[in-house]
């Protein structure tokens, strides 16, 4: 830094001033060419608030749960769809100058897709925003395109959320339709399984075993019954036979009618009250069981008053046999009639007695072998009922989710769900993004000023001739006496004096008419004269 002459390099600039002035003026009106040519881009924003669904989530739960960075893309890429787009650029008549007009349409969807910007952002409280930008050269059509799009943004949002509300309300539907129909079929088999095996269901099993022992009671007593009939039966049969052996042997006698008659009474007496006491015997066993009005105490009563009112006549055809001793052959005969009809009755109650076993029998079975399969309709009954219940169980979770989705759809209509809403609308943008003023003259100077710089550095290092005496002495190593400056007169400076201005003032002049030449050829005569005219208006 001390060997730095300064001096040298002022000496320098001025020798070579005008190397470094015309490629300054040059590389300045090179600079405001291009900023004059560069079409200007200007920029359209708007700011679209995310707003939360505006009821609670505890009262209606939000079927649309996806983040809004998804539903962004999604909407994003329906909105620059290529028919969205084709429709907006014919709407607004964009790229439609001569420089682009034979620009095919794909070619305007793409440079569109490009201009058009989308930010997502997060506000302090976690609340979320998001910023649509749009770039062009007309400001006014770059607003309302902004808010175009903006619009279509809002209005994609509500049709997606409404489609999604409408898709799950008619999913939910089918769903709950189908498990409707599973779950009737279901009831339709339960009923049926429980008519089929009617009473034998595990509810039943308690009644059932009352039933049952009901039943073998009644057969018990049935039997028994039957027993005495039999017994009954077997003691006709003996009397009939010996009435038959008595009459036989009477047949042979002569003279024996006293003795016949005798026997005769005594015997149909005795046959007579024995019925009657097997049958009192009986009645009493049937009351001890049955009420008074049970058929067979009944028919048992009738029976005994038939054999009393019996005897009774007996008793009174027997005095009166006293009178009439000759008549004794026909005793016999009346003891059989009387006992045979006895046994055919008794041959009938058998019968029906055996009847009715039967049928008590086979109830008494039907019944047991529900009582046996008791614990296999117990388990078919509970893999039924399981499958019932957890269809009803799916039927009522998916006919809750329906309601919800139902009032999720009012919801969405009445646009009380989450929504985007426009803060900041997009306004005409006043200075354009691009070109960058300030950065093309920055730009221009600093480089206006070293293309100069380093051309009279070159200019100054190529040139041999000496400059100072120094330069001689070093170069010939030749000691200098003495150095005189070089005297003009008064004449000769004013020459110069005349020569450098005439020279500043052409440089001068020529810079001004060029770049008032470049305006003019850049924006034209008449929009030059009304932007000086509204220079000069506002001074």
């Amino acid at each position: 830094m001390e060997n730095l002459d300064i001096t040298k390099y002022l000496d320098m600039v001025l020798r070579r001033k005008w190397w470094i002035i015309i490629p300054f003026l040059l590389t300045v009106l090179a600079g405001l060419s291009y900023a004059l040519i560069t079409p200007r881009i200007y920029e359209a924003q708007t700011l679209i608030l995310v707003q939360p669904q505006k009821v609670p989530g505890e009262f209606v739960r939000a079927i649309v749960s996806s983040d809004v960075e998804d539903r962004l893309r999604t909407i994003t890429q329906q909105v620059t769809s290529r028919t969205n787009l084709e429709r907006i650029i014919e709407e607004y008549q964009l790229y439609s100058k001569p420089t682009k007009n034979n620009l095919l349409l794909e070619a305007k969807v793409g440079l569109f897709r490009k201009s058009v910007e989308i930010v997502v952002s997060k506000g302090a409280r976690g609340g979320k925003a998001f910023t649509i930008s749009f770039r062009g050269r007309n400001p006014e059509k770059v607003m309302q395109v902004t808010n175009n799009l903006a619009s279509s943004f809002i209005s994609e949002n509500l049709k997606i959320r409404e489609s999604h509300v409408l898709g799950t309300s008619a999913f939910l539907a089918d769903e709950l339709e189908s498990v409707r129909k599973r779950l009737a079929e279901k009831e339709a088999r339960l009923k049926e399984y429980r008519q089929k095996y009617m009473g034998g269901m595990p509810e039943h099993i308690q009644t059932n075993l009352r039933i049952l022992d009901r039943l073998q009671d009644e057969l018990a007593q049935l039997n028994n019954t039957m027993q005495d009939v039999q017994n009954r039966k077997l003691i006709l049969q003996n009397q009939i036979a010996e009435a038959e052996i008595m009459q036989k042997q009477m047949s042979g006698l002569e003279g024996g009618n006293s003795l016949i008659e005798f026997d005769s009474s005594s015997g149909t007496g005795d046959v007579g009250s024995e019925e009657l006491r097997a049958l009192k015997k009986k009645l009493i066993l049937l009351e001890s069981r049955y009420t008074a009005n049970h058929p067979d105490v009944r028919r048992t009563k009738n029976m005994i008053a038939k054999l009393e009112s019996k005897e009774t006549e007996q008793e009174t055809e027997s005095d009166e046999s006293e009178v009439e001793s000759a008549e004794v052959a026909p005793v016999f005969p009346m003891g059989e009639n009387f006992l045979k009809p006895q046994l055919q009755q008794i041959d009938l109650e058998i019968r029906n007695l055996k009847n009715e076993i039967r049928k008590v029998q086979a109830k008494g079975a039907s019944y047991q072998k529900k009582v046996e399969d008791t614990p296999k309709r117990e388990q078919e009954l509970i893999s039924l009922n399981r499958d019932y219940d957890n269809l009803k169980k799916l039927y009522d979770s998916l006919l809750n989710r329906k309601l919800e989705a139902e009032i999720a759809v009012s919801m969405e209509k009445k646009q009380k769900g989450e929504q985007f809403r426009v803060i900041d609308p997009a306004k005409i943008p006043i200075r354009p993004i691009e070109p960058d003023v300030r950065k093309i003259i920055l730009i221009t100077l600093v480089l206006g000023l070293g293309l100069g710089g380093g051309l009279a550095y070159l200019v100054e290092t190529m040139d041999t001739s000496y400059k100072t005496p120094d330069d001689i002495e070093k170069e010939l190593d030749i000691p200098i006496l003495i150095s005189m400056p070089i005297r003009y007169t008064d004449r000769e400076l004013r020459r110069m004096k005349r020569k450098q201005i005439m020279a500043y003032a052409s440089v001068g002049v020529g810079f001004v008419l060029s770049a008032i030449g470049i305006v003019l050829a850049v924006k034209g005569v008449d929009t030059t004269i009304n932007y000086v005219k509204s220079i000069f208006d506002k001074m």
